[in-house]
């Protein structure tokens, strides 16, 4: 992918250019499959990327994937054909204010960890995500172009060569706590976080709780699996070879389900381009494997209420959830999109309603001001540092989603191992909201994991 970056023409493309993601039936003869479809598309190659069942086909330059991918599907031997559509990570951050955590009393959680005291390590969260502050060192980039963040923005200096200092976020443990990391976007093993979401879902799912240190978290004695899938703007900026692409994603899943991960939290997605059968296919296989999976449901209300596309495939497959969220009062935040995707809810935070800039989540995450330069005067800007943290409100339905990755893990340690159950009886003995039964804002209602683990009556 081009190395320059300009925010306004990433912001306007939906889907990466000069290729897409095929899969090609099973039985047929791969070899010759490809070969013909190849020159169908006059493709320059084809080639079978790591944690994948499809194929990256590269397509000649001013090449429309979206009309290749259509023609592509039509073949006898192929499954599906899709454009490389890029997700983004589903969240609206705020400043710190003080520490209040409602959105844990909202859903009953003090009881409930007296059923469930947090589960225990046996359980791996993978979260797919920014990344996440988890190791500390040094990184070296290389920020080769001027960019800008809109088409009608400043111009901001290229920095040349930089190092980047990383430390471990203090409240969410030691590094024998995570398990298996992996960066699809930089094509490694070190998937640090250069933007913070990651960080801040990962607070909620497991951030360390009754240490007399800062917030708490849903399951704060499991292990995490940070896996990047997401590119942001300093990925961007520093050239990394990936975007967060429909395949990236489908990677992302299909390498959690692989190495251990009982759940996954994807507080990602997109609102743009058609369906993603590659990541519809790995959330089945994910399911299949007996991972629970969450998905965001989107934060588009005001602006024409798109539904985040990759949680479509949620209320046809039963082990994956689609999450919406609310604010301190308990009604449905300003920005969570309605759909008939929707199943469940959880708290998201709303600084419209009770509590202002303070009704959004709080967990702790990179300290935003010494990350975020590029939001600075050209003349102010520098390289960021990912080594200092703040406790920051974030909102958003990836702050959602978290609570119910969370509560995830804790009935998996109550011994429910079926994703399918596991989401029946979290629908079960939720709270009902809005209109009686399920409706397009609350799902099936409210979380309520007192209620759950007490109803199931299981033993600790």
């Amino acid at each position: 992918m081009p190395q320059a970056v300009d925010r306004s023409g990433v912001d306007a493309s939906p889907f990466l250019p000069g290729s897409v993601i095929v899969k090609f039936k099973g039985g047929a003869d791969r070899s010759a499959a490809v070969s013909s479809a190849l020159a169908q598309v006059e493709g320059a190659g084809a080639n079978r990327p790591s944690w994948a069942n499809f194929d990256i086909v590269d397509l000649p330059t001013g090449a429309n994937p979206e009309h290749v991918a259509a023609d592509l599907s039509a073949r006898a031997d192929v499954e599906y054909a899709q454009a490389r559509f890029l997700n983004h990570a589903m969240y609206r951050p705020n400043d710190p204010l003080y520490a209040n955590q409602w959105n844990f009393p909202a859903i009953d959680m003090e009881r409930a960890w007296d059923i469930q005291p947090g589960a225990t390590s046996d359980i791996i969260v993978a979260v797919l995500d920014t990344g996440v502050a988890f190791r500390a060192g040094t990184f070296r980039y290389n920020s080769r172009f001027a960019f800008r963040l809109s088409a009608t923005g400043p111009v901001y200096p290229a920095l040349g060569i930089v190092d980047v200092p990383f430390a471990a976020a203090p409240e969410l443990g030691d590094p024998s706590r995570f398990v298996s990391p992996r960066d699809f976007i930089w094509e490694d093993n070190d998937p640090v976080d250069l933007g913070g979401h990651g960080t801040h879902v990962s607070g909620t799912i497991g951030q360390l709780t009754n240490n007399n240190v800062g917030v708490a978290g849903m399951a704060f004695n499991v292990r995490l699996m940070p896996v990047k899938v997401i590119a942001e703007t300093w990925d961007l900026i520093f050239g990394a070879p990936n975007g967060g692409s429909d395949d990236i994603l489908a990677r992302g899943i299909r390498y959690a389900a692989d190495n251990g991960a009982k759940v996954i939290n994807m507080s990602v997605g997109r609102e743009d381009g058609g369906p993603s059968p590659v990541v519809d296919d790995a959330i089945r296989y994910a399911v299949g494997r007996g991972v629970f999976v969450a998905i965001a449901s989107g934060n588009t209300r005001e602006q024409g209420n798109q539904p985040n596309i990759i949680g479509n495939i949620a209320p046809t497959l039963a082990g994956a959830v689609t999450v919406g969220a609310v604010g301190r009062s308990l009604e449905t935040a300003f920005y969570s999109a309605t759909s008939s995707a929707v199943e469940l809810s959880a708290p998201g935070g709303d600084t419209r309603q009770a509590g202002g800039s303070a009704g959004g989540i709080l967990q702790q995450t990179l300290d935003l001001d010494l990350v975020e330069t590029f939001t600075r005067p050209p003349a102010q800007f520098g390289p960021p540092r990912a080594d200092s943290f703040a406790y920051n409100y974030f909102q958003g339905t990836s702050m959602a989603t978290p609570h119910v990755s969370g509560f995830a893990a804790l009935l998996m340690q109550q011994g429910l191992t079926s994703p399918a159950v596991i989401e029946e009886a979290m629908k079960t003995y939720a709270t009902d909201k809005g209109p009686p039964g399920r409706d397009d804002e609350y799902g099936a209602g409210l979380i309520n994991p007192r209620a759950t683990l007490r109803g199931l009556g299981l033993a600790r």
